[in-house]
């Protein structure tokens, strides 16, 4: 499937489940492709071939801007190393979760959680500790005797019951043992931070100092992007602020884009012009130039200027 077609498959699954979805955009490099939001749910999603081909930076990207922005950073494509993403599995990828979109399908419109998960070795599914746990204490059985009966150790069923994943293999022992469901749904909204690079990695250095940095000194959190249509993400007074940055051949074309996005996502939209010595709103967006932003004495002046 081109990406063309996969991002008009995304996005009407997305619009089909309820949700408000941005307008999509063509710059390159991207490290996301769609914001989609609904009651309450934004979701920061990266539309692929194959999901091997989201490098760790661009994994960061996308999970820095879903924590600024107060949502979930998701990754929907087609394949993992040589084979089609199973359907109702998930898979991970620098600790962002990764779905087919017949997976994102059934989720989100279709409501059907998906059970497996994808790890070095074959699928997996995760067990309710606490129900096996009462499931073999209702029969008298030791760890061992359970262990007998699945053909594992006593110390793996103790691994299950506190928490530990099983192949699918013995999931389907442990539910046909028992005459009933021990294994436990995968919910994609409920989301940990992923493990790609952590705030330490951030403010060592591993980034490009950006000519937005004097905003540091009126107290307001610059966080610099790499691929996303926006530069950088500010934040101050719990507000965040998507931004542009450069000559205004650059940057005027994107305000309406960040503006969008800005909508679907709640914050606020602002472009900083270098070539520009005043202040307007194209929609949403305010733009900025350069030489006015150095003036602005703290960050409540600047949030006055974006009309909070």
């Amino acid at each position: 499937m081109s990406q063309d077609r996969q991002l008009q498959l995304v996005t009407s699954v997305m619009i089909t489940a309820g949700f408000d979805v941005s307008e999509r955009f063509t710059l390159r490099p991207r490290s996301f492709d769609l914001i989609a939001r609904n009651d309450g749910t934004l979701l920061v999603i990266k539309v692929v071939a194959h999901i091997d081909s989201v490098s760790e930076e661009v994994a960061f990207d996308i999970e820095l801007i879903s924590r600024l922005l107060g949502g979930i950073p998701l990754i929907v494509g087609e394949r993992a190393r040589d084979a089609e993403l199973e359907r109702g599995a998930v898979y991970v990828r620098y600790g962002i979760y990764a779905i087919s979109p017949a997976t994102l399908y059934d989720y989100f419109v279709e409501k059907i959680p998906p059970l497996v998960y994808a790890s070095p070795g074959g699928l997996y599914v995760n067990i309710n500790g606490d129900v096996l746990r009462e499931l073999r204490e209702q029969r008298n059985m030791s760890l061992g005797d359970l262990g007998n009966v699945l053909g594992v150790s006593r110390r793996t069923i103790s691994k299950y019951e506190c928490g530990m994943g099983t192949t699918l293999d013995v999931a389907i022992r442990i539910e046909e043992f028992f005459d009933t469901g021990v294994v436990e749904s995968i919910d994609l909204i409920r989301h940990e931070p992923p493990k790609a690079m952590d705030a330490e990695q951030e403010q060592t250095g591993l980034f490009m100092q950006s000519p937005m940095d004097f905003l540091e000194k009126i107290g307001v959190k610059l966080h610099t992007l790499h691929g996303a249509p926006f530069q950088a993400l500010l934040t101050f007074n719990k507000q965040t602020i998507l931004t542009g940055y450069g000559p205004a051949q650059k940057v005027v074309k994107r305000a309406a884009l960040i503006g969008n996005l800005s909508q679907i996502a709640k914050k606020h939209a602002m472009c900083v012009i270098t070539d520009y010595h005043k202040e307007k709103k194209i929609g949403k967006t305010l733009v900025i130039g350069e030489q006015r932003l150095h003036k602005i004495e703290d960050g409540f002046e600047l949030l006055d200027l974006l009309g909070e």
